[in-house]
């Protein structure tokens, strides 16, 4: 199946989610999953989570948790020991991986930009993989790297260790956009910035995903980039779905680790 294809499979299943005619984008059921040689930590534990087109899904929990381990079954770098996961209501274990993470786009917290390759080779390389005619590849770095706030004339030609912190992590972003996928899924992708730059980026980066109604599934431990950049917040805690709310309910659930999370960022909440 073409690339185009697939996320055009992806991007109409789950279409529309009030009226329930297309099922969620993606969906875990009952998955879990353990590491080691004989699968003896257990790392998720019966997840079941819905999450539907347009959402932007944060996966909350201190490390350790599972977040990470969750994200990375949505794309196939793990798979799950129990249960399956869906995505465009297919098992990840039916698609072709490779299919499957071309139409996945994937931000990290260190970016993993390949060092050797200049920035415009980075952002196309998944389009160049696809074979997209050239004139079409080079119209879409300059149009990602213009949503991301960098020229795309004058980054074009600089190498990843030329590039501050903050314009790698925008990289990143433009590389993960550029064949248009309708799933994004990032892992703490602002962590390792200054505070400065992280909250710069972090308003930016909701404003981006307002225009592109994307699907996200976004990693943090920091419950105010969740309610700065999330509309839904999972709650994770040793393996488990332990809180599943809309950012203006999230901080007002009764549970203990959602009120000492409420807590620790000094959240003014006021009663229901």
């Amino acid at each position: 199946m073409p690339l185009r294809e697939m996320s055009s499979s992806i991007a109409n299943t789950g279409a529309s989610k009030d009226t329930n005619t297309g099922g969620p984008i993606i969906e875990f059921r009952d998955v879990s999953y353990a590491a080691g040689n004989d699968g003896e930590r257990l790392i998720l534990d019966g997840i079941s989570l819905a999450i539907h087109r347009g959402e932007t899904v944060v996966l909350l929990g201190k490390s350790g948790a599972g977040k990470t381990s969750l994200l990375k079954l949505i794309n196939r770098l793990q798979v799950p020991t129990r249960g399956e996961v869906l995505v465009a209501g297919r098992a990840t274990a039916a698609w072709d991986v490779i299919r499957l993470r071309r139409g996945i786009g994937y931000v990290i917290q260190d970016v993993g930009l390949f060092p050797h390759f200049d920035v415009a080779r980075n952002v196309t390389l998944v389009p160049s993989l696809e074979n997209w005619p050239k004139d079409r590849e080079e119209s879409r770095y300059n149009e990602v790297m213009q949503l991301v706030g960098l020229d795309p004339r004058e980054y074009a030609g600089r190498l990843p260790h030329q590039l501050s912190g903050g314009q790698r992590q925008r990289v990143g972003v433009a590389r993960a956009l550029a064949a248009d996928p309708p799933i994004l899924l990032m892992d703490e992708p602002f962590g390792a910035l200054d505070p400065v730059t992280r909250a710069d980026l972090q308003r930016e980066f909701r404003e981006l995903a307002r225009r592109l109604a994307k699907t996200i599934v976004l990693v943090t431990h920091d419950l105010r980039e969740a309610l700065l950049l999330g509309s839904r917040i999972v709650l994770i805690d040793e393996g488990r779905v332990v809180a599943d709310a809309s950012v203006e309910e999230f901080p007002r659930l009764p549970r203990p680790l959602v009120q000492k999370y409420v807590a620790s960022v000094q959240l003014t909440v006021p009663h229901a």
